[in-house]
């Protein structure tokens, strides 16, 4: 009998490319699907227009769910006036959708894992607040908006290293307490929410990952951990122990797990 395949929720972005003029278009980058199914999973593209008793609805028949990157948080959501002037792809109503998505994950312990932008909404969704711009607001701050745009790097570039927490989650699954990482922001989570735990930091004290305590899979990463698993095992281990997680729950086997 084949091993089942969890259903991992991806929330849609709206497509401001260009390359469809007068026709909304849902996208989401192909690198979160192919990491899902390359852990075991089958990714489910979440359209923004889901909202309320459907997204409810849809909690109850996914087995995970994956927050994505993207544009800024609109600081509204976190009780802040703008406060830098290089805000960027603010989309409300992306906003809207995956701050109720993450918190009905959080509420249904529904296993999920939020990546660079989708860590920051996991932290305004509880409750916590963002640096708008990091260079301009922290002054310790070293450089982590490798975007590939400005330098003709690619998103694979190790930029930094992260120091984990050694009783974390993160650490348990990689077996380490440093790693190298990627870096393609320049928002990070500010006042961590009082139900999260940091769980890893940057050497200049950014925060790097973040985990809902007693929940089977809660887990934010600063970094981009999808456009490393072609080079890097670590990145293979976060998407393999997430989906394991998804798998778990589906076949009913109580509290959350991963295999060591």
């Amino acid at each position: 009998m084949s091993k089942y395949r969890p259903l991992i929720g991806i929330p849609c972005r709206p497509d401001t490319s260009g390359l469809y003029p007068n026709r909304p278009i849902n996208a989401q980058n192909l690198a979160y699907s192919n990491a899902i199914i390359q852990a075991g999973g089958i990714p489910v593209l979440i359209p923004v227009e889901v909202r309320g008793e459907s997204l409810k609805n849809l909690i109850d028949r996914v087995d995970g769910l994956v927050f994505c990157g993207g544009g800024d948080i609109d600081p509204v959501f976190h009780d802040q006036p703008p406060q830098v002037d290089n805000l960027s792809t603010i989309q409300k109503d992306r906003d809207t959708h995956e701050l109720e998505l993450i918190r009905l994950a959080i509420e249904n312990y529904k296993p999920f894992f939020a990546i660079c932008r989708g860590i920051q909404v996991m932290n305004v969704a509880a409750g916590g607040s963002l640096w708008q711009d990091i260079y301009s607001q922290y002054s310790q701050a070293m450089r982590h908006d490798y975007f590939y745009h400005n330098d003709k790097l690619p998103r694979n570039y190790i930029a930094h290293e992260v120091r984990l927490e050694k009783s974390s989650l993160l650490s348990k699954i990689l077996e380490t307490d440093r790693l190298p990482v990627n870096s393609l922001h320049h928002q990070a989570a500010r006042d961590i929410a009082p139900s999260l735990k940091t769980a890893g930091y940057a050497d200049d004290g950014v925060v790097e990952v973040l985990e809902v305590a007693n929940h089977p899979f809660g887990l934010g990463v600063q970094w981009h951990p999808e456009e490393l698993v072609a080079e890097h095992e670590s990145a293979r281990k976060m998407f393999n122990a997430f989906v394991e997680v998804s798998r778990n729950g589906h076949n009913g086997a109580g509290l959350f797990s991963f295999k060591e």
